[in-house]
C-alpha cells in the first residue's frame, strides 16, 4: 500500500500539482456531487502518499479526475485489476437465468493478428497453437465489425429447461433481430431454434411454439421440466434466438439425482411428447403467471 501511495505522489508531482491544488480541485468535485466524501484535504493526501492509507471509492473518483488518469490504472496501483473481473465469474453460480452485461470499459483488447498457415476452419484444432502473433486493437474499432445487436445471457445453475443441449452454467449469445417464432417440422432437435424468453418470473431458454396469443415454452424432453403456455406478449416476450453458446461439460449431477423444476403457473394438463411437440388436454385454460488496512 505504501508503494501505491508513492506512485500517486509521483503522478501528482509529474503534473506539477501541490497538495493545496488537489484540495481545491477536489472541493469543486465535492460541490458538484453535493458530498464531502470526494474532498481530499492535505492531511489525508499526506497519509495516503506516505502512510499507506487506502483512498475511499469517492476519493479514487477525485484522483482519477484530478490526475487525468483512468481509475482502472489507479486501482492497479493497489493490486486490483478490474480487467480480471470477468474471469472471476466462476466464483458464483447464480441459480436463475439472467442477462449478462459484458464489461466494455477497456480501451484496448488483444486479438490474434497472425494465424498459422495450416489453420483451417473446417477442422477442429487447438486455437491457442494456431495463433502465431497477438496484437492490440482499440475497442473503438470493434464497432466497425459489429453487424448485429446481441444480448448475452447466463443459464442459471438450476435451469435445466434445455438440458442436455444447453447445460446449466452456460453462456449464450442471443440475436435480438430473430424474435419471430418459427414453427414447422424440424429434422432434428439441433436444427430447431432455441429462443431466449423473458417471463414474469424470470428468463429461460427453450423451444417455442406460437398459436394466436398462446406462446408454448417447450423444454427438452430429457430435462423433466414441464411445458408452459403463457399469453404473448403479456406474460412472455421473446428476446431473441440463441445463436452461440459457451459451456462446460462433464461436471453435472446425474439427472436422476435431481427433482424436476417447477414453475409458477405451470400447466398441469400439458405434457411434452417425445418429439418435443405439445399435447394438451381439451378445454384447458391458459395459466396466469404471478407476477488490518486503514481506509481513507
Amino acid at each position: 500500500m505504501l508503494s501505491a501511495g508513492i506512485d500517486l505522489r509521483k503522478i501528482r508531482e509529474r503534473l506539477g500539482l501541490t497538495m493545496r491544488d488537489v484540495e481545491s480541485a477536489s472541493m469543486l468535485i465535492a460541490q458538484n456531487h453535493g458530498s464531502e466524501e470526494y474532498l481530499i484535504p492535505p492531511s489525508r493526501l499526506s497519509d495516503i502518499e506516505t502512510k499507506g492509507v487506502i483512498p475511499s471509492v469517492f476519493r479514487f473518483y477525485s484522483f482519477a479526475a484530478i490526475y487525468r488518469t483512468p481509475v482502472r490504472r489507479l486501482f492497479r496501483l493497489y493490486g486490483i485489476d478490474l480487467d480480471g473481473i470477468n474471469s472471476e465469474w466462476t466464483s458464483s453460480q447464480p441459480a436463475h437465468t439472467h442477462i449478462v452485461t459484458i464489461d466494455n470499459e477497456r480501451s484496448t483488447i488483444d486479438v490474434p493478428i497472425k494465424m498459422d498457415p495450416g489453420f483451417a476452419l473446417n477442422e477442429t484444432s487447438d486455437l491457442g497453437r494456431m495463433v502465431q502473433q497477438w496484437g492490440t486493437l482499440p475497442l473503438s474499432m470493434l464497432n466497425r465489425l459489429q453487424t448485429q445487436g446481441y444480448t448475452y445471457a447466463y443459464i442459471g445453475n438450476e435451469d435445466y429447461a434445455m438440458y442436455p443441449i444447453l447445460t446449466p452454467g452456460s453462456f449464450v449469445q442471443v440475436d435480438e433481430s430473430r424474435r419471430r417464432v418459427t414453427d414447422r417440422q424440424w429434422r432434428s432437435e439441433y436444427e430447431r431454434p432455441i429462443y431466449f424468453v423473458e417471463t414474469r418470473d424470470g428468463f429461460t431458454c427453450c423451444w417455442c411454439s406460437l398459436q394466436g396469443n398462446a406462446l408454448s415454452l417447450v423444454p427438452h424432453p430429457l430435462s423433466q421440466v414441464p411445458v408452459r403456455i403463457l399469453k404473448h406478449p403479456q406474460e412472455a416476450e421473446v428476446i431473441g434466438q440463441v445463436v452461440g453458446v459457451a459451456m462446460r461439460i462433464g461436471n453435472l449431477l446425474a439427472t436422476e439425482s435431481r427433482e424436476p423444476r417447477e414453475f409458477p403457473g405451470s400447466k398441469s394438463g400439458a405434457i411434452p411428447s417425445p418429439s418435443g411437440s405439445l399435447t394438451a388436454t381439451a378445454g384447458a385454460a391458459l395459466p396466469t403467471v404471478s407476477p488490518s488496512k486503514k481506509l481513507g
